[in-house]
């Protein structure tokens, strides 16, 4: 006879089998995170367009945040030296990007570690952004010459991660702020939790997210990117998975084996959806916002590399950072930002901070190289 979820429970908890560490049903059911698949360049998985350099240079661009983890990146190669770096449209997220904005800010952050890994390959990446509507499929050329070897530590780049929970509510020191800021002098602006500007991103990044979340076609596109089973996930090596989602331990394998993508569209699961960023957002040091020149896509561009340079340096100073695009993907938040700033504020990132006491693992998972090279 099948048990349904609630009688199974009953069951398995009376006997005591689900208690953590007892070596019963939870041994063994863990998600499935980044270090559990092969090495990056996996034998049949490399892009037989480019030599070893190449594939491991994208193989570091690959390690770039995207919404849902989509990874909408693709490159096409040229020859050796001349990339293309462009969107894939079957990546996009029309719900909640419908403009493509964060889209090419992932395809900056992408640039920024292609950047960084060729230089520390002895290449240096010369990047021209030729797209000029943000829906082209064609975003940077990308052409690589010899250069003199920088020796960059690339560990900041494997082991960048976004972490949501967990925060300090502790003040973000003047000094951790001026090194975040060094490559976004007068665009980075931090406001400590308490003060009277955090306190208004704090309360609009969460009514934000509530409007996203009771749109069924936003609901929708999150479904479509929700990897619940360590099969699909692996099939996939993308979107969100439960490690990804912080969702572990005993919960995490109840969501694991009893539930189905199409349970977030329920009213309770967007309820919990909604209390749960609630209680992040209250938590941490509070706010950063960084801004742009305008919205053009090379403005966007730059933007995703600076920012991918700014979190590129986080972790060694025990500071987390998490997007909260919400706002700035409702018309609702950027209404409000158009009502109380000048027209000269154009918000790129709206994030939370704060401190750690331990830094965990990365755990989302990247598609291998040759998934996204094209000739």
């Amino acid at each position: 006879m099948k048990l349904n979820r609630r009688s199974f429970l009953k069951k398995a908890l009376a006997a005591g089998s689900l208690a953590v560490g007892s070596g019963s049903l939870l041994s063994g059911c863990s998600g499935i995170r980044r270090s559990d698949l092969p090495d990056q360049n996996p034998p049949g998985h490399t892009a037989k367009q480019l030599d070893a350099a190449g594939n491991s240079i994208l193989y570091y661009a690959s390690l770039a945040p995207s919404g849902h983890n989509s990874q909408p990146w693709f490159v096409r190669v040229l020859n050796q030296n001349e990339w293309i770096i462009g969107v894939d449209p079957q990546r996009r997220l029309p719900a909640v990007d419908p403009g493509n904005r964060e889209i090419l800010l992932s395809i900056g952050a992408f640039a920024e570690n292609l950047s960084i890994a060729a230089h520390t390959f002895g290449l240096k990446a010369e990047m021209a952004v030729i797209a000029k509507d943000p829906f082209e499929q064609d975003v940077i050329k990308v052409t690589l010459k010899k250069a003199k070897p920088v020796d960059y530590p690339l560990q900041r780049i494997t082991r960048r991660m976004t972490v949501k929970h967990g925060y300090l509510s502790k003040e973000i020191n003047a000094e951790d702020i001026r090194a975040l800021s060094e490559h976004l002098t007068g665009r980075l602006f931090y406001f400590p939790r308490g003060t009277d500007h955090a306190t208004c991103i704090e309360e609009g990044a969460i009514e934000n997210f509530r409007i996203q979340t009771q749109r069924d076609n936003a609901q929708k596109e999150l479904v479509q990117w929700v990897r619940l089973s360590n099969t699909e996930a692996e099939r996939h090596r993308d979107g969100l998975t439960l490690e990804g989602m912080e969702i572990r331990g005993f919960k995490g394998w109840f969501v694991r084996n009893f539930m189905n993508p199409e349970d977030f569209m329920k009213p309770s699961s967007r309820k919990q959806s909604v209390d749960q960023i609630a209680k992040l957002a209250r938590q941490g040091g509070g706010w950063l916002v960084i801004t742009g020149k305008g919205q053009t896509v090379s403005d966007l561009i730059d933007s995703g590399r600076r920012f991918e340079k700014m979190v590129l340096t986080a972790r060694e100073r025990n500071i987390a950072i998490q997007p909260m695009t919400q706002y700035l993907e409702e018309k609702s938040g950027l209404k409000q930002i158009a009502a109380e700033h000048e027209q000269r504020v154009i918000p790129h990132f709206v994030l939370r901070i704060g401190y750690l006491n331990t830094y965990p693992d990365p755990v989302s998972l990247r598609r291998p190289v040759s998934w996204f090279v094209r000739s």
